[in-house]
């Protein structure tokens, strides 16, 4: 199964300021997920942004919140019900990508539910994260072998973009090169 930007749809689950830190690969999760919301508003492709009690857990950071829509609160740990009630009854949605926090809690639970739904899930793992290495490790093989697809943000946008020639590939290559140029290259590592 390939991302087409047409049947997709990216939710980005509880990236907030106060679980954020306490996360190790926060940072990374934080700045992946920007990239994907970017591209995903040159592509035309709808968001989705969920807080898991905000009263608790806190905002979304800014500089991120500014990139998507408004977040809607939830207190259940999947986010399956609020992306198909923001979704709505888009026959063309197919393809959820995921990211955020933590993988074993709510970016699992979400996934699951989209799974038993019919969805194809897509988890982008350099964008998803969580307070201890082994549940982000475990929760990864879990979600694979549920038939969930593993993936990195740059390999979404350019699977999105299909081509050098679409319209927006050069405005796609230049977030790459500005994650490069920033140090956060593939898994937070120095580009």
């Amino acid at each position: 199964m390939r991302l087409d930007p047409s049947s997709s749809l990216v939710c980005v689950i509880d990236l907030q300021e106060r679980l954020l830190a306490a996360v190790p690969d926060g940072t990374v999760a934080v700045h992946r997920t920007a990239r994907l919301a970017r591209a995903a508003a040159l592509l035309g492709i709808p968001m989705v942004l969920t807080e898991q009690y905000p009263k608790g857990l806190g905002p979304t950071p800014p500089a991120l919140a500014n990139l998507l829509p408004p977040a809607v609160a939830k207190m259940e740990f999947s986010a399956a019900a609020t992306i198909e009630q923001v979704a709505g009854n888009t026959a063309a949605l197919e393809s959820i990508v995921l990211c955020g926090l933590e993988t074993h809690v709510c970016i699992a639970h979400t996934a699951l539910d989209l799974l038993a739904r019919g969805y194809v899930v897509f988890i982008v793992v350099d964008a998803v994260a969580a307070r201890h290495s082994l549940d982000h490790q475990v929760a990864l093989r879990r979600l694979e072998g549920a038939g969930a697809i593993l993936v990195t943000s740059e390999a979404v946008l350019f699977e999105w973009c299909r081509s050098a020639e679409h319209p927006q590939f050069q405005a796609v290559r230049r977030l790459v090169l500005e994650a490069d140029r920033a140090g956060t290259g593939p898994a937070g590592h120095p580009a």
